[in-house]
């Protein structure tokens, strides 16, 4: 064999071999529960025209990006869950700095069943800050 020919097979060797060991790993995408995906479709159903879930995006009212981090420390000795179901029952009694009062319905105690109010709270305390 030539020279040339030589470290021309070894290089394809090489190559071969380095092939199957740099496979990459994809990012599982995370699953929604039966439970969250109720809570998105009964967001996006009655509270997606006014509040968007993208940071920093105001339709109407404020964003809720990051909401379950900042709902458990909006009032004292109330937890995030607790804060969310009181702003959306009685959402005169949480107006966030910069939104007028009254924009919000008060309805919604009415409007969604038991099981839907319980999925969209689950699913907005998925809303984390970074």
């Amino acid at each position: 064999m030539s020279f040339w020919y030589k470290w021309l097979w070894l290089g394809l060797v090489l190559a071969l071999a380095g092939c199957g060991t740099a496979v990459a790993t994809p990012i599982p995408t995370p699953t929604f529960t039966p439970q969250l995906k109720l809570g998105q479709t009964a967001f996006m159903q009655n509270c997606g025209s006014c509040h968007s879930v993208a940071d920093q995006s105001i339709i109407v009212g404020p964003s809720l990006a990051g909401v379950a981090t900042r709902a458990g420390g909006r009032v004292p000795n109330q937890d995030a869950a607790a804060y969310l179901l009181n702003a959306i029952l009685r959402p005169s009694d949480y107006v966030v700095d910069g939104f007028q009062d009254g924009l919000m319905p008060n309805n919604f105690g009415k409007k969604l069943t038991g099981e839907e109010l319980d999925a969209v709270i689950a699913y907005l305390l998925t809303m984390e800050e970074p």
